[in-house]
């Protein structure tokens, strides 16, 4: 918990003309100082511990994809929300990670300030690096509230984003594959 955080937000507030010590902005500071460290803790948390060993050696070098992971993250442009769902998918090569870990890579890599490109850059390269995969994609959807409560305020625009590694990146067969099985179905 850092205090100083508090204080930088009470000056935001007295910045804008409002008057901190009103009734409903009382405890304002310290709940955006805190409601700011829970949505930049991706800081503070590193991979090797995120990850804990949750690896498993396995036979399959079948792809493996987890969809539609939800995720929040801040844009470092202009310090709004951006949120979407993330599709990772990956080509082991002897070894798979725990399921739950990718969701938390995501979690990791978006709770930073943060652009939609370098995030799926980030997950991809982190997901590679813990699994030595033979390939690793990632494609990400989103919606920033940058684009849509300022500046061009174009409300049903949404960026998508894509990195491919190793396998995915050379061949053309598994990069289809992926996309067509990342797809979305009606529910």
């Amino acid at each position: 918990m850092n205090p100083d955080l508090d204080h930088y937000f009470e000056q935001i507030i007295t910045g804008l003309g409002e008057d901190p010590s009103r009734g409903g902005l009382e405890k304002t500071p310290y709940r955006a100082a805190r409601a700011m460290e829970y949505l930049t803790q991706g800081y503070h948390q590193s991979l090797d511990e995120l990850v804990n060993g949750a690896m498993f050696e396995s036979d399959n070098d079948e792809m493996v994809i987890v969809r539609d992971i939800e995720f929040y993250s801040l844009c470092e442009h202009h310090v709004l929300p951006f949120f979407g769902h993330a599709q990772v998918g990956y080509i082991p090569d002897g070894r798979v990670i725990g399921l739950s870990k990718i969701a938390r890579v995501v979690d990791m890599y978006a709770r930073r300030l943060q652009i939609q490109e370098n995030l799926a850059r980030e997950v991809a390269e982190a997901i590679q690096q813990v699994t030595q995969a033979r390939g690793v994609a990632v494609q990400m959807d989103a919606q920033h509230m940058c684009m849509m409560m300022r500046g061009v305020s174009k409300q049903n625009a949404e960026m998508s984003s894509s990195v491919m590694l190793g396998t995915f990146r050379e061949s053309v067969s598994a990069r289809n594959e992926f996309l067509q099985l990342i797809r979305r179905r009606p529910a």
